[in-house]
């Protein structure tokens, strides 16, 4: 037999230990629970939480889900699948917004992090530009290709335009290797390659490429490529 709401003792319930407790002491089944509201007849919103997160094996995969995929578990329809999906973004916004306060990148290490957390459980390869000014603060975040990276797809009048358009003094790309492996393939070399070659002709540096892993990246620029590229 399925436990209703009702069934839970008051001071138990998501939303009261929310009040008492706060947020961080809630599990994600809770949290769910929370933004579904309500579950069904026969399902309390606890028990559709739950389902629904017992279809997704981690919450990076259902962050990247489709609204048709959450809408499959019994008691979710369109607009709770979009109000969950909304909720996700504004997650991501707020991250982002929190991370671009860091007044300057200093390092591989400062730009991987800003991006790492956008990049985590991703399924495709994503192209990502920062867009920096003379003392390497980022003017500009910007997400310019998804899919397999080749020389073809990542065009440098795409990334350079961006930088033209926010008058920046450098770009740092980076992307993801959804294998978790970021080791630099002979297609990431050759899209660096011409990258440089791009900017060194606009001059506009191109400080980094960097590929993010399962927890870990790579500097093209530490591994020497951008210094080897002639």
């Amino acid at each position: 037999m399925t436990l209703l709401i009702r069934d839970v003792p008051q001071t138990e319930r998501p939303r009261e230990r929310f009040i008492r407790e706060g947020a961080k002491a809630l599990s994600n089944q809770e949290i769910v629970a929370i933004l579904l509201r309500t579950g069904t007849k026969q399902s309390s919103a606890l028990h559709v939480a739950s389902t629904l997160l017992s279809q997704f094996p981690t919450l990076a995969m259902f962050s990247e889900a489709p609204l048709e995929e959450i809408q499959k578990v019994p008691g979710i329809g369109m607009a709770k699948a979009i109000e969950l999906s909304a909720a996700i973004e504004l997650g991501r916004r707020i991250q982002r917004e929190t991370k671009l306060v860091r007044p300057v990148i200093s390092s591989p290490e400062d730009a991987a992090e800003l991006v790492s957390e956008d990049m985590r459980g991703l399924q495709q390869e994503h192209f990502v530009a920062l867009y920096l000014n003379t003392k390497n603060h980022v003017i500009k975040q910007k997400t310019l290709f998804i899919g397999s990276l080749n020389a073809s797809i990542v065009h440098p009048r795409e990334v350079f335009k961006e930088a033209l358009q926010s008058s920046s003094a450098s770009v740092i790309c980076l992307h993801n290797h959804p294998s978790g492996d970021p080791s630099p393939s002979p297609e990431d070399i050759s899209v660096t390659k011409r990258l440089r070659q791009a900017g060194a002709i606009l001059g506009i540096e191109l400080l980094d490429h960097i590929i993010v892993g399962d927890g870990c990246f790579i500097s093209l620029k530490e591994r020497g490529f951008l210094a080897t590229i002639s």
